[in-house]
């Protein structure tokens, strides 16, 4: 029998903590810890990433489509290097997650040996609010559990280090003694309410005014039907932040959607023309698209106390969990009857949705990327999961997608890494192996970390109940948000050398998986290309080529001085013309009237 190790002692209080999934690679490292999954016959599962990268965004994706604690876990030295991305995506978007990290034994520390790096320093801003090298077996229940009870009470990444020999070493007998803490792995959240004089001061601005606009972020994912409640009440408008989009019914007259670089012309309207904000769980840091300082009196919610005014000049702040908040606000607030601003803002969402379609109309060489996601509308199942990698496909599923309200839909908001989405999607569909998923991806960030994670898929997915995974590759062969912004932000024409992509057969690589491909080179054949994939009995990969030169135009009218820019940078390529056309074709469309 095997004798009971302090790696023992590690997986029996991840499962008490409730964990039954740690993403990593192995390595000499956590050899030991390696050992006790093993012995687990499956109780905790181990999934193998293609590298420890994906292994951190998986379990950060875990943390977002199940609520829970992501694991990861990785060896020493390059290992660890490679975990930094992935749990800053965590700490940048507010995620659990904890990191299980091996170290070189205790008896060569200090000593220069191979793959020994200073692992304190390295993760001590990612993990800020908590990082720990075990020094002793007896240490390793204690710092589990401040590890978790921490990442759960900041919802942050928390990295524990335990070295080899700690790891192999016999698990201890704990008694409470001098120099040894003995704790228990359980963990219970606070209960915030706002202060009833914040909440007379927020009710009373708000009555006072009227043009309400509200801004919901993800901080608003329970209380959905308290945010449609407040703005029904004060005649409001509501526009979400990226990550609050999931959050909002976008069928509702007064949600103009997304607000930011990549948002909507209605949004622009509603933070533009309002004369009160509210901002729930939202630390959007777009803030050239905030009302301007002055022209609106804010209201902020949110249960991080710190977040409060660090976006936008706020008068009054709610420290709570927003549909608490909300539903003690609501109480205090005056119902108003329709208003014009009410009238405006449906108007404002009309002229939102003409113009959405008219641009995903408009003619591309050979696909419009705009039309892809417009597509999807209707076809997505309502049972479905959605991941989306940062690049081009983020504009058109904020600006095209309008989500069922059960559908998740997760990206990497705040870091923006290439390269999350199929890691991300995995971690969805190994979570709830009975629902679809969907991911939106660019070449790019195919190319970063995609592709390689299409093995884990095509390893995977006969255990899955529902076998579809739905890949959508936005093939254009270039870096084209990057292009767009050296346009915008430098005035500066394309360089290729940096921006063009080599060539890769997405759907024939996929065929090579033994997954399907499709390849789309004709936008009439995206509808059934979508079709296929969802009747499809094996993970698809679509591979569409579409039109690099359609343009990531910002919202008018801060939008006016970046297009402005653009036509500099255009005018100094020789094949600038007919990313030109389009570029005027899209500011047209921003300054008609009724568009």
């Amino acid at each position: 029998m095997t004798e009971r190790t302090v790696a023992d002692v590690i997986v029996e209080r991840l499962t008490t903590w409730g964990v039954g999934r740690v993403f990593g690679y192995s390595g000499d490292g956590i050899n030991g810890f390696m050992g006790a999954l093993r012995r687990t016959d499956g109780r905790v599962e181990f999934v193998q990433a293609r590298h420890e990268e994906s292994a951190a965004f998986m379990a950060v994706g875990h943390a977002k489509y199940t609520g829970g604690v992501g694991v990861v876990t990785s060896t020493q030295g390059p290992g660890a290097v490679h975990l930094l991305n992935g749990l800053y995506d965590a700490k940048l978007d507010g995620v659990p997650v904890v990191a299980i990290v091996g170290q070189q034994s205790r008896t060569v520390l200090g000593s220069a040996y191979m793959q020994e790096i200073d692992l304190n320093a390295l993760f001590k801003d990612v993990a800020s609010q908590f990082v720990q090298l075990v020094s002793a077996p007896e240490q390793v229940p204690m710092v589990l559990d401040r590890a978790f009870r921490t990442a759960k009470a900041t919802s942050s990444p928390c990295v524990v280090i335990i070295p080899h020999d700690v790891q192999s070493a016999p698990a201890p007998e704990l008694e409470q003694q001098h120099g040894i803490v003995v704790t228990a792995p359980s963990w219970s959240a606070a209960a915030k309410s706002p202060r009833g004089e914040d909440l007379a001061a927020a009710a009373a601005l708000l009555n006072s005014a009227e043009r309400v606009a509200l801004l919901v972020g993800q901080g608003a994912r329970h209380a959905g039907k308290e945010v449609v409640a407040v703005a029904e009440k004060l005649g409001a408008g509501i526009a979400t932040s990226l990550l609050g989009k999931p959050y909002v019914d976008e069928n509702l007259p007064f949600a103009v959607g997304t607000m930011g670089h990549l948002g909507t012309t209605a949004s622009a309207h509603l933070l533009g023309n309002c004369d009160a904000l509210l901002i729930v769980g939202s630390n959007d840091p777009w803030t050239e698209f905030y009302p301007p300082p002055g022209a609106a009196r804010a209201v902020q919610i949110d249960i991080d106390e710190k977040k409060i005014g660090n976006r936008y000049p706020v008068e009054v702040g709610l420290a709570g969990d927003a549909a608490s908040a909300l539903e003690a606000l609501n109480q205090r607030l005056e119902h108003r009857p329709r208003t014009q601003w009410r009238s405006d803002v449906e108007e404002a969402v009309s002229r939102w949705r003409i113009l959405s379609a008219d641009r995903a109309a408009v003619a591309a060489s050979p696909v419009n990327p705009e039309r892809v996601v417009r597509e999807l509308n209707g076809r997505l199942p309502e049972n479905a999961q959605l991941s989306v990698d940062v690049g081009i496909c983020v504009y058109w599923y904020a600006r095209q997608l309008v989500l069922p309200l059960n559908v998740p839909a997760h990206l990497s908001g705040t870091l923006a890494s290439m390269g999350c989405a199929i890691p991300y999607g995995i971690a969805a569909k190994l979570a709830h192996p009975d629902r679809p998923l969907v991911a939106l991806a660019g070449d790019g960030a195919m190319q970063m970390l995609g592709v390689a994670e299409l093995v884990t898929v095509a390893h995977r997915w006969r255990q899955w109940q529902d076998p579809r995974f739905v890949v959508c590759v936005f093939n254009n062969r270039e870096l084209t948000e990057v292009t767009w912004e050296q346009r915008e932000s430098e005035a500066e024409p394309r360089f290729a050398a940096s921006q063009e992509l080599p060539d890769f057969p997405f759907a024939g690589y996929a065929e090579l998986l033994g997954l399907r491909g499709i390849r789309v080179e004709d936008p009439e054949q995206i509808a059934d290309a979508w079709d296929q994939a969802f009747a499809a009995d094996c993970p698809v990969v679509i591979e569409v080529l579409t039109d690099p030169e359609v343009p990531l135009l910002p919202l008018f009218p801060a939008g006016r001085q970046k297009a402005e820019n653009m036509r500099k940078g255009l005018s100094a390529e020789d094949d600038g013309g007919r990313a030109s056309a389009l570029l005027d074709t899209y500011a047209a469309h921003e300054e008609r009237p009724e568009g």
